[in-house]
């Protein structure tokens, strides 16, 4: 995930709203690459909260203007790729913070929640970028 985020970073540069996203997804590496510790931790909640008020603002705009509908996965739109990338964010955070409290824990969601959500984000992504990054709208 973390070079999920990393990538994602630096796609962010053009982005006319970049100051939210950039914060957002270089936080959200940082917290996959190195071992969980108290700042750590602090950084992950923050990262957390951050990606549920982006998910919420991506939402509200798309609902607002009408653009796809809260359950599109047609990436070829902004708010979806948002929407997405947000919630990516909120899911590894949570897995994150799920398994830092608990790991010994006997559930199965902090041991194979991380993997599932690997295979979703790069499937999704690769698909996107294969099949139609040349229909992107902006």
């Amino acid at each position: 995930m973390a070079i999920l985020f990393a990538v994602s970073t630096c796609f962010q540069f053009n982005d006319p709203d970049w100051y939210f996203w950039i914060p957002l997804y270089t936080s959200a590496c940082v917290v996959n690459l190195v071992e969980m510790n108290s700042r750590i931790r602090k950084l992950a909640k923050i990262a957390f909260w951050l990606g549920a008020f982006l998910f919420v603002k991506v939402v509200m705009e798309d609902c607002l203007n009408g653009i796809v509908g809260i359950w599109s996965l047609d990436m070829r739109e902004r708010v979806v790729r948002e929407k997405f990338g947000s919630g990516l964010v909120i899911c590894s955070m949570f897995l994150q913070l799920e398994y830092s409290c608990y790991p010994d824990y006997p559930s199965r969601l902090p041991r194979y929640g991380p993997p599932i959500l690997v295979c979703v984000a790069y499937g999704l992504s690769f698909g996107f970028f294969v099949f139609h990054r040349s229909e992107m709208r902006y």
